[in-house]
């Protein structure tokens, strides 16, 4: 591990359920930015960006139980208020009295529990193509293919994580796709029914109205996983922005990490608080 001061370091944190690996960018006196990724992805997900965000803040990653290169268990809970109180635990440890919690996709449901476990914790909260409620899931052939057959073939997977692009074309980064293999079929399977199951309890915009934390919402208008037009559903809590960012997909993060870092960046100046 390095503890320079401005270096990027990475370590396995021992929880009382599962080894969580974490990243930490970026001057250790600065505002914190904790970064969550989605489903079957991983820390490596917010490459593109962290170089970005460091200039002004203290970047935290995680991998979330059962991915990347965090510990994969089949006797613990991957429910969503779970994972949650595992990231507060890092950042605890960390010792970490305020952050702003930005969340991709799923990540952003686990964000959204995060808030409500710990207030105190969560200053603000910035969703990036995170689905309000499942009325808005594109249900697709693709969304399901690899689930059947473990471990997937390289076409299965590459078709799966297709749709979280706008191009066909696009190349998804090969470690990311190593993310995916490295996955147990039931921590990939366990998750998503997690976050599906989390949803169906209650909508987002019901959960983050009760919170009344700032709230940033963004999401790649071509988005073909989640139907873009519900991102106005955020719209039902107080103060809440909403950019949707044409020509992107699902991961803007991963498509136009500059546009996307520009938007989180505006509202992190506003809303971040030093000292973390």
């Amino acid at each position: 591990m390095n503890s320079g001061s401005d270096a990027g370091e990475s370590s396995t944190l021992s929880l009382d359920d599962g080894d969580i690996f974490v990243c930490q960018d970026g001057p250790r006196d600065a505002p914190v930015l904790l970064l969550i990724h989605g489903s079957a992805s991983s820390t490596r997900a917010w490459n593109p960006m962290v170089p970005l965000l460091t200039g002004s803040h203290r970047v935290i990653r995680v991998d979330l139980l059962g991915h990347g290169r965090s510990a994969k268990p089949a006797d613990r809970s991957y429910a969503i208020p779970d994972q949650a109180r595992r990231a507060a635990a890092v950042l605890d440890r960390r010792g970490v009295g305020h952050t702003v919690v930005v969340g991709h996709s799923s990540g952003g449901v686990v964000a959204t529990a995060l808030a409500e476990q710990r207030p105190d914790l969560v200053t603000a909260l910035a969703l990036i193509n995170t689905g309000p409620s499942l009325d808005a899931f594109i249900a697709t052939e693709s969304a399901a293919v690899g689930l059947s057959q473990w471990p997937p073939a390289d076409e299965q997977l590459r078709r799966f994580a297709s749709t979280g692009f706008s191009r066909t074309d696009y190349q998804m980064p090969e470690e990311l796709l190593d993310d995916v293999r490295g996955m147990t079929h039931h921590s990939l399977t366990t998750t998503m029914r997690a976050t599906r199951s989390y949803l169906e309890q209650r909508a987002l915009p019901d959960r983050l109205t009760v919170l009344g934390k700032p709230l940033l919402v963004i999401f790649g208008e071509d988005d073909r996983r989640w139907r873009s037009s519900s991102a106005s559903d955020y719209r039902a809590v107080p103060g809440a922005q909403v950019e949707l960012l044409p020509g992107l997909g699902h991961s803007p993060l991963l498509e136009d990490p500059p546009r996307t870092a520009t938007s989180l960046l505006a509202f992190t100046a506003i809303h971040a608080v030093r000292g973390g």
